[in-house]
């Protein structure tokens, strides 16, 4: 009953992923230069990355479900061959997840993406277009070749005889990919992309954790008056204008200081009624209609705890009380509990990362490429923003592994510890613990999820330090939106480099 419940909890959650996608998605796409691919690609995208996501509790369930809360196994999961089976299971479902993730982001995304760069406005040659598209995506599946081909031959243990010849050391490394079934070179090439959305969010989420809930306890400016201040701001532009034409009036040239300056008024005044065309609308509109505080004892946790550098700072046992850890595991047995609590901090990243995203924009180093606005996003802004939300949704499994590790580790499994006590003349006597990295690896069993994002030691090290930049960044921008006013209504819709045509797709 519980895995047929499990299952059922599990396409439901798709079908409400793929429709909160959708409406996502159509909320931010431009609507004169939409294209069905690119949004469905978007789409599909994005909704693959929050069900990769949604997998993690059921994973945690499962292993949970096994044992009584005494620390023995339940009956039908007495046998090793049935765990295997479940685990199996669970690992092929990863298996199929993470496969269509590298397909997004090494083909299919980059292909849709250079398919529209190539596009020539008046759409004739669709064979070229296609041909220049491959072209430029073969490096992306090349790159993605090559973290499969290093997570493959990578060896994570020696071999055992250490005089062995060559040929002995390649048959142990295709011994170990046969047994693994490219768990490891999967691992590896997921472990990759999620370094770069720990990037993502060291630089977007981190930011929009701060200014999203700031902005919403500070609110906006008063629309009327700023629809004041404009009207006042477009008149002295107007007015200075007029002053400059008039020295011209009877034939004579303008200085070339006096034509710089006009030039700079003119696109000033078309700035200003931009934002007097944008302020009409929200005031019609108007009249007609926790996790980050947790984050920093983790960091400080795993600094003072941790086994050290070499094992990715893992902590053995629990030293310092972890209240979202406690929480996950007091909720887990009354499943789907803890799964409603994983999905509103998932959505949580998910929406403060947007926020940092539409604050910042989307940038390659000093160089901004695109702006993220409601109903005017170009399709290429569009694969951008799903591309980084879905890396974003990859590295929040490790982030909520920060948060609470024992829940991710081994949910709320309990073993059972021989401990002789001398002073009772070495009496032995069976107490119950709760598992942890510490415990013995027959009596506790590893969800599917923590073998992938850990199986590379190295990776887990860069996190935490990515931990620590992660607070940095957030520190400092609480320090900006603390410094800042409050925000106009219309902030982020109007910029210097918009074009009529952009302007009026959004007013009408």
């Amino acid at each position: 009953f519980f895995f047929f419940l499990t299952e059922e909890l599990l396409a439901a959650r798709s079908e409400v992923i793929l429709a909160f996608c959708w409406v996502y998605i159509r909320k931010y796409q431009s609507r004169q230069e939409s294209e069905v691919i690119s949004t469905i690609t978007a789409i599909c995208a994005l909704a693959i990355a929050l069900i990769t996501s949604a997998l993690l509790p059921v994973d945690i369930f499962l292993v949970s479900f096994m044992k009584y809360p005494n620390g023995t196994y339940k009956e039908w999961a007495a046998n090793n061959e049935t765990r295997q089976q479940i685990e199996n299971t669970v690992l092929y479902g990863y298996y199929t997840l993470y496969s269509i993730i590298l397909l997004c982001v090494f083909l299919w995304i980059p292909f849709v993406y250079f398919y529209y760069e190539e596009k020539d406005e008046d759409n004739s040659n669709k064979c070229l277009q296609v041909k220049n598209a491959l072209k430029y995506t073969i490096g992306f599946v090349i790159v993605c070749s090559a973290l499969l081909l290093i997570g493959t031959f990578v060896p994570l243990e020696s071999p055992p005889n250490r005089n062995s010849t060559q040929w002995e050391k390649v048959q142990y490394l295709f011994e170990e990919l046969g047994s693994s079934h490219g768990l490891a070179a999967l691992s590896f090439s997921i472990s990759s992309l999620t370094l770069i959305g720990m990037l993502a969010v060291i630089t977007y989420t981190a930011y929009g954790m701060s200014v999203l809930p700031l902005n919403l306890i500070k609110g906006t400016r008063s629309i009327l008056y700023e629809r004041l201040e404009n009207t006042e701001d477009t008149e002295e532009v107007e007015h200075q204008i007029d002053k400059l034409k008039a020295k011209c009036a009877d034939g004579r040239p303008l200085s070339m200081r006096d034509r710089r300056n006009l030039q700079d008024l003119e696109a000033k005044l078309q700035v200003l009624r931009r934002q007097g065309r944008h302020l009409e609308v929200a005031e019609r509109n108007c009249c007609n209609k926790v996790g980050s505080a947790l984050r920093p004892m983790k960091v400080l946790d795993k600094a003072l705890h941790s086994a050290g550098i070499s094992t990715g700072f893992i902590i053995f046992g629990t030293n310092l009380t972890n209240p979202l850890n406690e929480l996950l595991l007091a909720l887990q047995p009354v499943f789907p509990l803890d799964y409603v609590l994983i999905t509103i901090i998932t959505m949580y990243f998910v929406f403060t990362s947007m926020a940092g995203i539409r604050n910042m924009g989307i940038w390659f180093f000093w160089i901004r490429l695109y702006k993220i606005r409601p109903q005017r996003t170009r399709p290429q802004a569009l694969l951008f923003l799903c591309m980084i939300l879905l890396l974003i949704v990859l590295h929040t499994s490790y982030m909520i592994y920060s948060l609470a590790p024992q829940y991710v580790m081994y949910g709320s499994q309990k073993y059972l510890l021989q401990v002789r006590y001398p002073s009772q003349g070495n009496h032995t006597a069976a107490i119950t613990k709760i598992c942890d990295a510490d415990a013995p690896e027959d009596q506790c069993t590893v969800t599917r999820s923590y073998l992938f994002l850990h199986k590379f030691w190295f990776f887990s090290t860069i996190y935490y330090f990515g931990n620590w930049a992660f607070l940095v960044v957030f520190l400092i921008g609480l320090v900006v939106s603390c410094c800042k006013g409050k925000k106009s209504v219309i902030e982020g819709e109007v910029d210097a480099d918009d074009s009529d045509f952009s302007d009026d797709e959004y007013v009408h």
